[in-house]
């Protein structure tokens, strides 16, 4: 009877080492296995067995083999991890984007500086043809750079678009995995013991799920995990899976946007509800960065542009019969977009029952931004418009002009519920191309001249004449411009051919304005004078000879001064660009050094939950030891039953 109690303690002990053994080889076997935690072997006293001397001793139970696994460690972990893969996927793309402003002469702003700087040679040149050419060339380059980067952008956001549809299939994916994955663990729930490798599973899974998307996690009582997103919408329920989905954004059907499917119908997730992960990245990338990169595009095109447009319809051509053809369009220029949001009410044909018509009133008063525009709450009858790229909302009426552009909505008005998402400038770079292919169409000379009579007494001469008005609201006609004192007072007559006076007026000019003044217009021009005038003096603006056009360089010099003008926002091409620049810079560097913390914050994480439930080869080698040797001991307790059986059959059988 001893020799079998001392038997089962053996057994008993033996099974309690070969246990520890077998934790401690699977530990060291999966030490290189990504999120596999450390198991052990936990053991037990047996109850000892009553008699009258006491209770004697029956060894040691293996109770159970658990993983070492801190739920608070890991939940940071994945928190830490989903942010950190927010900032890398949107300084991936940045990165790319940046590459669409080119420094130096492979930019934008060297190419609209090159253009204007020809003009020089056609001001001194207006009648060769090689000078007339080069213009062209240089209008054609700037076109197909401006173009070129319209086309980018778009490239831009189909690969952000082909990223979402990646990571949308990977998370629905996941979340199956997750399911099925619960659904293991909780059929395993009666059997009392934990099933540690599944459970390891389903955390490698998750952590996985979180680089792709913000998740917060919960156990249920049966051991299965649920996972929600977006403020608490339901990814994971036990083993019922939602799946997200991908479709057009309902505000501009050129990006895409991300929802949850439910009961067959899509709830869109916005990017700060998604939290975190490669998709939220990927959407801030696409709904921030990549639109003010395209505004900051249109912009510069619309602005420069329509300023060279607006100045070549000033001037006349080479066309004959010469002196009476206007300057043609230099550069196609993408129209404005208004873009009625999916849910505002619609016809039968599907069409928005109320639009929005945009009209470039001042190409240079234009901002880089979008703009979203709402029926006002407050003020029946007039909307609410929001400048996405500051937030500054205003209440305006139909007709408004905002920021160099009129804003016309319906007729019908809006509905309560209506949105507009309106884009002055957005893709006025995909559509930008160059006119002209005749060098006779670029406009050089100016419809007209101004002469300081000969027989003048004052020091009065013209610095500069600008024309003002296409066509001239009267053609052929020459005005006369006689100073009556020497204060600078002056009437004026406006005569045909035929030196019939069409109109008169009176002015008065003094240092540093114009002849005339606004709002004072006498035949679309003003003059700047150098010198003054004295009583009698008398300046005529009529048109330029057919003859002199060739010769006349007065618009070309006009083209040349936009060079230096504030186009673009204030800032003259050279300027602009180089904030255009700046700023796209700007959010480059924002989003390398959020990298840089994300990642550093994610790794000190990582090593925490390392450190809770990773594998230490050297401490497994320690334990491999000690169990070996327990192991051994205990081998030595049965040899010792054995040695005690056998001499009590000896003894029996004497």
């Amino acid at each position: 009877m001893s020799g079998g109690a001392l038997m089962s303690l053996g057994i008993r002990a033996l099974n309690a080492s070969y246990a520890a053994l077998q934790a401690t080889g699977h530990n060291i076997a999966n030490a290189n296995v990504a999120g596999y935690s450390r198991q052990s072997v936990t053991l037990a006293t047996s109850q000892g067995q009553y008699t009258g001397a006491g209770f004697v001793g029956k060894g040691v139970d293996v109770t159970s083999v658990v993983r070492s696994h801190d739920e608070f460690l890991t939940r940071e972990a994945g928190a830490a991890r989903s942010l950190a893969a927010l900032d890398s996927a949107r300084l991936t793309h940045l990165e790319r984007l940046e590459t669409i402003f080119p420094p130096g002469e492979q930019g934008l702003g060297y190419a609209a500086s090159s253009l204007l700087n020809s003009m020089l040679d056609l001001s001194n040149r207006p009648y060769d043809a090689s000078t007339r050419q080069v213009v062209l060339a240089r209008a054609g380059d700037l076109a197909s750079r401006i173009g070129a980067a319209g086309a980018a952008l778009d490239d831009r956001q189909q690969g952000v678009a082909a990223d979402l549809r990646a990571a949308v299939g990977e998370v629905n994916s996941l979340a199956k995995a997750i399911g099925e994955a619960n659904s293991r663990i909780a059929a395993m729930k009666g059997l009392g013991q934990p099933p540690n490798d599944l459970l390891d599973e389903r955390d490698r899974l998750l952590a996985r799920l979180a680089e792709k998307i913000s998740i917060t996690r919960m156990e249920a009582s049966d051991g299965s995990m649920s996972v929600f997103i977006g403020g608490g919408q339901r990814l994971v329920l036990g083993a019922e899976v939602s799946e997200l989905a991908l479709s057009a954004d309902p505000s501009d059907p050129m990006r895409m946007a991300v929802g949850l499917r439910e009961n067959g119908a899509v709830r869109p997730l916005t990017s700060q509800l998604i939290g975190g992960g490669t998709i939220a990245g990927l959407l801030r990338f696409q709904n921030e960065d990549l639109v003010e990169a395209r505004n900051l595009v249109g912009q510069f095109a619309v602005a420069v542009g329509s300023a060279v447009n607006e100045q070549q319809a000033l001037g006349v051509t080479l066309q004959p019969p010469l002196g009476s053809t206007a300057g043609p369009p230099m550069f196609a220029i993408g129209a404005p977009l208004a873009t009625a949001h999916a849910s505002n009410a619609r016809d039968a044909a599907g069409l928005p029952l109320t639009a929005v018509t945009l009209t470039i009133t001042d190409a240079q008063a234009l901002r880089a931004s979008d703009y979203d525009l709402v029926p006002d709450p407050l003020t029946p009858g007039n909307y609410q418009l929001t400048r996405l790229s500051d937030g500054l909302v205003r209440s305006i009426a139909s007709g408004d002009v905002v920021d160099g552009m009129r804003i016309d909505v319906g007729p019908p008005a809006a509905a309560a519920g209506d949105r507009f998402l309106l884009q002055p400038v957005a893709r006025a770079a995909n559509n930008f191309s160059a006119l002209l292919n005749d060098a006779r169409d670029v406009a050089a000379a100016s419809p007209l001249i101004a002469l300081a009579d000969a027989a003048n007494a004052g020091t009065a001469t013209v610095a500069s004449l600008a024309v003002t008005a296409s066509p001239l609201p009267v053609t052929g006609a020459t005005a006369r411009i006689t100073f009556t004192d020497d204060a600078g007072n002056y009437s004026w007559d406006l005569l045909d051919s035929s030196n019939t006076v069409l109109a008169s007026g009176t002015g008065a000019w003094n240092a540093g304005v114009t002849v005339p003044q606004p709002p004072t217009d006498i035949n679309g021009f003003t003059l700047k004078l150098a010198g003054a005038p004295r009583n009698g003096d008398v300046l005529t603006v009529q048109p330029t000879p057919a003859g002199a056009i060739s010769t006349n360089n007065g618009n070309a010099l006009a083209l040349l001064a936009l060079r230096d003008q504030g186009l673009v926002g204030g800032l003259n091409p050279v300027d602009a660009y180089a904030q255009a620049m700046s700023r796209i810079g700007v959010r480059v560097q924002t989003a390398s050094t959020s990298v840089d913390l994300s990642s550093a914050v994610a790794t000190q994480a990582e090593q925490a939950v390392s450190s809770a439930s990773g594998v230490s080869l050297d401490e497994e080698a320690a334990r491999l030891i000690s169990y070996q040797q327990s192991y051994q001991a205990a081998a030595k307790i049965l040899q010792v039953a054995q040695s005690l059986f056998d001499t009590l059959l000896d003894a029996a059988g004497a």
